[in-house]
């Protein structure tokens, strides 16, 4: 027995029967709501490490209940439906969500993402290579990666975890470019590549917060074919 504690939120017994099962094995402590009141009055009460969320819920539903969470909280919350249309997704992950998984799914492989997302917000400092300065600065973006705070011509911006995740790892190594396999085994941490969608979605989510133009990005720049890079000599 670990000493992580998740909550599934979802009105499928069968679901959350077959989810608790995997994980229990797993030695974790696991607590179930099956409506979203019940979710926020347990976050409240147990204090999760991480949270499975479906979206489709009675009276209030999974994205209404992220929204709430996100106000008080930067806990993991993976996202588990039907709902596959990408719309739906970017709605997701745009809310908060850090992952996004379709049913049906492989219970083996939600354990991964489970493990992968728990062993990353475990990390101190989110095992950044801290270079000797702790402060990024390009033009009018300023990153410090000690608070994790970001700037904006003189005033922050507020990320989720994952998108700061992003962004400080691709501005530690300006001018590289990197893989959509690469970013995603390392922000996720985890060996499988899962869905471009949620990575793409983060880009274009943390585009919109930092960048003057999100359509002609000055910082974060597509290289076609291959993947992103942080654009550091324009400044």
């Amino acid at each position: 027995m670990n000493d992580f504690k998740i909550l599934i939120v979802d009105d499928e017994l069968e679901i959350t029967e077959l989810i608790s099962l995997y994980l229990r094995r797993e030695g974790y402590h696991v607590f179930i709501a099956d409506n979203g009141y019940t979710a926020l009055q347990m976050v409240k009460e147990v204090t999760p490490d991480l949270i499975i969320l479906d979206i489709l819920l009675k009276s209030l539903d999974g994205i209404e209940v992220c929204k709430e969470i996100r106000k008080t909280s930067n806990v993991p919350i993976l996202f588990v439906s039907c709902k596959s249309d990408d719309v739906d997704i970017i709605m997701g992950l745009t809310v908060g969500g850090d992952d996004y998984i379709t049913k049906p799914f492989s219970p083996s492989q939600l354990v991964a993402r489970v493990k992968a997302h728990l062993r990353r917000n475990s990390l101190s400092s989110r095992n950044y290579p801290t270079p000797p300065q702790h402060k990024l600065a390009f033009g009018a973006l300023e990153i410090d990666l000690h608070s994790h705070n970001v700037i904006i011509e003189g005033k922050s911006v507020a990320l989720s975890a994952k998108e700061f995740d992003l962004l400080a790892y691709l501005a530690q190594s300006p001018n590289k470019v990197f893989r959509l396999e690469q970013l995603y085994q390392h922000i996720w941490n985890t060996e499988s590549f899962g869905d471009t969608r949620t990575l793409m979605v983060h880009i274009s989510n943390l585009r919109k917060k930092i960048e003057p133009d999100p359509t002609q990005p000055r910082y974060i720049v597509t290289v076609r074919g291959v993947g992103y890079k942080f654009q550091a000599d324009s400044y």
